[in-house]
């Protein structure tokens, strides 16, 4: 159950950083920083990182062990980087090697394109990575939490 419980927690997290990234990744792209999206993109997932991890660390995985606060923070915003490149990718393959960009395309398609590579694509595969890498090396299970052995095995010593 603690376990669906920080899933929870972490995919509302995940959704207020969503906004978060959308808004500043199109208020760029679409103002100061319109021949540059990839670069619009890279400032919005490093904002919403910052919010991320004071969200995660303070409310979804509260509850674990982790390390000292500056281990912490230096493996979560680590893990980040690399997830910024995988939030980061599919856009980038989109505008550079499918180039889904004008002249190439019309205005639509680019939108489209740069809405479905960098906002659903990029979240998804930065989103699992991250779940993942968090609880395995930033927010660990505490020693003290891990339950006991399992029904199954208890039963099998008590018959032996």
């Amino acid at each position: 159950m603690l376990r669906h419980r920080e899933l929870l927690k972490f995919g509302t997290v995940g959704a207020i950083t969503f906004i978060i990234d959308t808004g500043i990744f199109y208020a760029l792209k679409l103002t100061v920083l319109s021949p540059k999206p990839v670069t619009s993109k890279v400032i919005a997932v490093l904002v919403a990182t910052l919010v991320s991890y004071l969200l995660n660390r303070d409310w979804s995985f509260r509850t674990r062990g982790g390390h000292r606060r500056h281990h912490e923070a230096t493996l979560y915003f680590l893990i980040s980087g690399i997830g910024v490149a995988l939030y980061s990718a599919p856009l980038w393959v989109s505008r550079y090697v499918l180039h889904l960009q004008m002249p190439y395309t019309s205005r639509l398609v680019e939108e489209v394109a740069d809405f479905t590579a960098g906002q659903i694509i990029g979240l998804l595969l930065g989103m699992a990575f991250r779940w993942w890498a968090f609880r395995k090396w930033v927010f660990p299970a505490d020693q003290q939490q891990v339950g006991p052995i399992d029904p199954p095995q208890q039963d099998r010593a008590l018959i032996r």
